[in-house]
């Protein structure tokens, strides 16, 4: 049996915004590519994971105004996989820092982003989540 790797579930080209970017082109960039996640660049370096939920509860229920710089909202520092990393590392990393996504890299270019609903729809494609990771989203 062939191992399988993060590239072989991670969704590849994910959307990023700038540190430098306002809350506002994050909510569009959103909308935009319909996610709730955002890997926060500066320049080609991956920094770290924006979600809606930082937007809403670190951002404006903060009292920040959507001119705010998405730096000022993301997530601590980020962890990442390799895209050749089996997919029990991602399990791993993911456990280890208690985080639902990681960006994946190829040296230090970002090249996908891998949830732990990806990998619950390939490790354990009968579970609630996998379930929950496949529907169509509530529009």
């Amino acid at each position: 049996m062939v191992q399988q790797t993060v590239a072989d579930v991670m969704t590849p080209s994910p959307a990023t915004v700038d540190v430098t970017d306002t809350l506002r082109t994050v909510a569009r960039a959103m909308a935009d590519h319909d996610t709730g996640a955002l890997v926060v660049r500066a320049g080609t370096t991956a920094v770290g994971i924006v979600t809606d939920r930082d937007v809403v509860v670190r951002g404006l229920a903060a009292g920040l105004g959507p001119d705010s710089a998405v730096q000022d909202v993301v997530s601590g520092q980020v962890v990442t996989v390799g895209q050749a990393d089996p997919v029990e590392t991602a399990v791993d990393v993911m456990r280890e820092a208690a985080v639902r996504r990681v960006p994946v890299l190829d040296g230090d270019t970002l090249v996908g982003i891998v949830s732990i609903g990806d990998l619950a729809i390939e490790l354990d494609p009968t579970s609630a989540l996998a379930d929950i990771s496949r529907a169509e989203p509530n529009l």
